[in-house]
């Protein structure tokens, strides 16, 4: 079949399973995978094969530029600890003890004899990626805490690039390309360094022009040469792709959309890159479901499951250890999430693209990209299905059903309240007169009042005013943070008083990090004795 008829017809596919999880309830990218597993076995047609080429011309650079463009730089900085022990040393610990535990399971038991430490690490690089797109998609529809998700989606946009670089590094080395240790340190160095620095050249580059122009196809067409160029230049220059186009994400979705970007040109932004996200994602988990072959997966059961369990179990003890670590600091994890953030390290499409990247002599080849098939399917089929009820278990899903008029409200009243800022925009800078800036106005303020006196009604529950509440105190912390520091740069405050207001945020932040169930209103009380223990700074 030709690729253009293909094309069209994996669209049509992903549209179809699409209408029927709304029905059905299936994680989207689930059922994608599904879909795929069915049609690929019964051979209706050929679809594409995921390779490496595809991935990272096409698919991985968008995906991971609008995951980045949505998160808060200051909320990312507030978990740095958390994040990077999980994506760094995390991931050099998961690929050791992953590679260890199969080797000696699958060498040891005699499921195959030839099966080598080698062998084994390479597997453990290939499933060192995390993949939480159908975590994440869960996440949205069932509200789970804010900072849940980031920690997620954050140690996933790192743990890629980490993962990436370590494969190609242990890989040289079993191939025999390079075998001293400092040229593995300074290539992973190089690697990173270069990657980060190419990102936020691009990013801080592509954030100045969107900071002169006001128009959004130009501005969509910016961030998509920052998405996909950064990656292009980083893997010239023989460094991480993958993290260049994650910097450059955080650049231009902090810096360039907040102060480059009118909210009409931000709506559009936004808007595009959801769609391309749902796009990517379906094509990739769709070609997933082609790429299993049912057969091979049979040969090979054995070590497929001493595999995943491996990968399971070494994922949990890396999350429990990072996260007992962090216990005590202004980044301490509530209890229960640990086994969200472990049960959602789901393995997807990366690891499959690594895996058939494989040269052709490596001994063990069909063995490791076949066990690499097996546990990507069994992860996102196993942890996916199962992700929901284990937040319910732990009394992690905030969301009422009852509640959809309310949020429904909440939405319009978001909407017309930044439509009325345009409006405001639009008479400021003289592009339309007060006259016809008072008739625009006049029905939008009328469904505003409409709107709010909806809200009125409803009221959120004590769950959504606590949940409101905690997420006005993490700006306020953050806000005061940031006014400090400024006012140390301008010497509007001595160094000693600086010490004192930082230390009483970081103390604050650390009592509503603990008090995540808690009720919010225990912790207002910092907030004003706060304000009255610094009324005389400078």
């Amino acid at each position: 079949m030709p690729f253009e008829t293909a094309f069209i017809v994996l669209f049509c596919v992903a549209t179809t399973v699409a209408l029927l999880v709304r029905r059905f309830r299936v994680p989207y990218t689930v059922a994608l995978v599904l879909a795929g597993l069915a049609i690929g076995a019964l051979r209706l047609f050929e679809a594409p094969h995921l390779t490496k080429e595809l991935l990272f011309a096409v698919f991985l650079p968008g995906l991971l530029f609008e995951a980045a463009f949505h998160i808060d730089a200051e909320r990312l900085r507030e978990n740095t600890r958390v994040i990077l022990s999980l994506a760094m040393p995390g991931v050099i610990v998961a690929i050791g003890f992953t590679g260890l535990i199969t080797t000696w399971i699958v060498h040891g038991l005699a499921l195959d004899p030839t099966f080598t430490l080698s062998h084994g690490l390479v597997f453990g690089a290939l499933v060192a990626a995390t993949d939480p797109i159908a975590v994440i998609a869960l996440f949205k529809t069932l509200q789970v805490p804010g900072r849940l998700a980031l920690l997620v989606e954050g140690e996933s946009l790192l743990n890629d690039g980490t993962a990436v670089v370590f494969f190609a590094l242990i890989l040289s080395v079993v191939t025999g390309q390079s075998t001293s240790a400092g040229s593995l340190v300074s290539g992973f160095a190089a690697s990173i360094g270069g990657g980060v620095l190419v990102g936020l050249a691009i990013g801080f580059a592509v954030s100045q022009v969107t900071h002169q122009v006001d128009e959004p196809m130009i501005e969509i067409s910016l961030t998509v040469i920052a998405a996909y160029g950064a990656f292009v230049v980083a893997e010239q220059m023989h460094s991480s792709g993958v993290l260049a186009t994650v910097a450059s994400g955080l650049v231009c979705g902090n810096l360039g959309r907040r102060h480059g970007m009118s909210p009409s040109t931000h709506l559009a932004v936004v808007s595009f890159w959801e769609y391309a996200a749902f796009a990517l994602n379906s094509m990739v988990f769709l070609l997933i479901g082609f790429e299993v072959s049912v057969g091979a997966l049979a040969l090979y059961w054995r070590e497929i499951a001493v595999a995943f369990l491996a990968m399971l179990l070494v994922r949990f003890v890396v999350v429990g250890a990072v996260v007992g670590a962090v216990r005590r600091t202004n980044e301490a994890v509530p209890k229960g999430w640990g086994a969200v953030i472990a049960w959602g390290g789901i393995r997807g499409g990366l690891s499959i693209v690594l895996a058939l990247g494989l040269p052709r002599d490596l001994p063990h080849r069909e063995q490791l990209v076949t066990m690499t098939l097996g546990v990507v399917l069994a992860s996102i089929l196993l942890q996916g299905l199962t992700m929901a009820p284990l937040l319910r278990r732990l009394g992690l899903v905030v969301r009422d059903v009852g509640r959809s008029a309310y949020e429904r409200a909440r939405a319009e009243l978001r909407v017309v309240t930044g439509a009325l800022s345009e409006i405001e925009d639009l008479d400021a800078r003289r592009m339309i007169s007060p006259d016809d800036a008072r008739v625009l106005r006049a029905p939008y303020e009328q469904r505003r009042d409409d709107v709010e006196a909806v809200l009125s009604q409803l009221g959120p529950t004590p769950a959504e005013a606590t949940r409101m509440q905690r997420s006005a105190l993490h700006h306020l912390l953050a806000y005061e943070a940031r006014a400090a520091a400024e006012g140390l740069r301008s010497g509007a405050m001595s160094p000693e008083v600086f010490e004192a207001m930082a230390r009483d945020v970081a103390t604050r932040r650390l009592r509503l990090s603990e008090a995540d169930a808690a009720d919010a209103g225990d912790v207002l009380g910092p907030l004003s004795t706060s304000t009255t223990t610094h009324r005389g700074a400078p």
